[in-house]
């Protein structure tokens, strides 16, 4: 009898541990091996029936999308990318302004890096030897990134065609885990000739080529079948402003096409800015930080 119990007991003692390790050996698959996200300052959804874009709305017919996400408050710059890449909202990382260049409240976590940690940070921390890089044209964007753990740190000063050449140049030579690339333009537009006007669509031409440039690079480069990219936008506009609560202004598209990726989906579930960080880090196979409030876009998936 007391063989039999000891045995039994042996028996759970080791099946225990056996369950403990199968969970502990249990990681999030990835979907890609590169993701790109390319933001388009100031392209609101509402633009996007009227607007000549052949290469975006192609782009379109192959991805998961919607023109129905929002932007956090205010609807400008800073505060949306910083709130998208670091997959949380203004009230916990801080940054609640066009132009914040630090917290304007304190960022409820701080990450090892000094700032509120980004999808750059669980990159640096959960996949060692990974590169990453940020090309962009506006300047203010590197305010709110940890720059020393980035590998690849291009700033154009608002030239719009050398971003889409140098963003094109690092993903054929480096081919980065992780690309994030900002345009500052159709914003300028905006704000000189107006949001919704002739001048406004004629220069979404010129964003739509800009676009194409970066995709054909990630064709040149080979890695089109491990690349999940993503085209967003931080808020519209409306006359020759934006920050406000007009939905011209808070309502912006999301666009994804790669690997494990639906086709040509129409995603239903609402989707805020803030949760596009979350949902790079499930495409990557790391964790999201626990401070993040983002949540992961699912219905863009493959099931």
């Amino acid at each position: 009898m007391k063989h039999t119990l000891l045995f039994t007991m042996l028996v759970f003692v080791l099946t225990g541990c056996q369950q403990v390790k199968e969970v502990e050996d249990v990681k999030i698959k990835p979907l890609a091996e590169h993701v790109v996200m390319i933001g388009f300052d100031a392209m609101g959804s509402y633009s996007y029936d009227k607007a000549e874009m052949p290469v975006l709305k192609d782009f379109a017919s192959k991805s998961a999308w919607t023109l129905d996400s929002r932007s956090v408050l205010p609807s400008s710059s800073a505060v949306n990318w910083a709130s998208m890449l670091m997959s949380s909202s203004p009230s916990m990382h801080g940054y609640t302004e066009w132009g914040s260049k630090v917290p304007e409240i304190p960022s409820i976590a701080i990450s090892q890096f000094g700032k509120f940690p980004s999808i750059y940070t669980q990159i640096e921390e959960q996949l060692p030897g990974a590169k990453t890089a940020v090309v962009y044209s506006w300047d203010g964007i590197i305010h709110f990134l940890e720059d020393q753990i980035i590998d690849i740190n291009i700033c154009t000063k608002e030239d719009e065609d050398l971003t889409a050449q140098k963003a094109a140049e690092t993903i054929l030579n480096e081919k980065p885990t992780f690309t994030f690339v900002h345009f500052d333009e159709p914003d300028g537009v905006g704000h000189g000739a107006g949001h919704d006007t002739p001048e406004f669509y004629e220069e979404l031409k010129k964003v739509d080529l800009r676009l194409n440039t970066i995709l054909q690079a990630v064709k040149d480069a080979g890695i089109e079948d491990k690349t999940i990219v993503i085209v967003v936008a931080d808020h519209g506009g409306i006359d020759k402003g934006h920050g406000g609560k007009t939905m011209e202004e808070v309502r912006i598209p999301i666009f994804i096409k790669g690997p494990g990726i639906k086709v040509n989906y129409n995603i239903k579930s609402p989707v805020i800015d803030y949760d596009y960080g979350a949902t790079i880090a499930r495409m990557l196979g790391i964790e999201a930080h626990p401070a993040w409030r983002g949540k992961i876009i699912e219905e863009a998936f493959v099931e």
